[in-house]
């Protein structure tokens, strides 16, 4: 390939375009107090998920991971679907338009983690799906994805002498 750069951009929006759909599926404003609005997870998925992952804890053969999804997340779903929900539509949004892609990539990676140790016992596709996704969340992190075709490239030869610029975040 003569210009590796734009396949992993497209493939970092690709990606970024995946996670993002959270924001219509997952991501809902709530006002808190009744009066400020602040980003939440829908009533849908705060109802869906501890009903997903009571499913896939039942039979998760790592015993540590079982025990984490039945003790700690299920119990605490209020607090843990809002998180997803938003970590997904964040990690989405930077990949997606190329801003602050590296610490996207890593939060994406341990998202991919969670989500493949959560699910790994239920398909070989599931085992997959995860294992690539993560392969893709690593070479965003390493090649700094964002550089090409991004906002962090952009903002760094637009302002080279910045404090960004200087960053290891892009």
């Amino acid at each position: 390939m003569r210009f590796p750069q734009r396949g992993i951009a497209f493939l970092r929006i690709v990606v970024g375009l995946w996670f993002f759909k959270s924001l219509l599926t997952k991501f809902a404003i709530g006002l808190a107090w009744g009066v400020l609005p602040v980003p939440t997870a829908t009533d849908r998925w705060m109802h869906v998920m501890p009903i997903l992952l009571t499913k896939y804890a039942a039979d998760n053969p790592i015993p540590f991971y079982q025990h984490f999804l039945q003790h700690t997340v299920i119990p605490h779903s209020e607090i843990f679907a809002p998180l997803t929900a938003l970590g997904e539509v964040a990690v989405g949004f930077c990949l997606t338009f190329g801003f602050l892609t590296v610490p996207a990539a890593f939060f994406g990676a341990i998202q991919v983690i969670f989500y493949g140790l959560a699910v790994q016992h239920m398909s070989s596709g599931q085992q997959g799906f995860h294992v690539m996704l993560l392969a893709m969340m690593l070479t965003f992190l390493f090649t700094r994805a964002g550089r090409y075709f991004g906002i962090d490239g952009w903002l760094r030869a637009r302002y080279p002498d910045s404090r960004f610029a200087r960053l290891p975040l892009s």
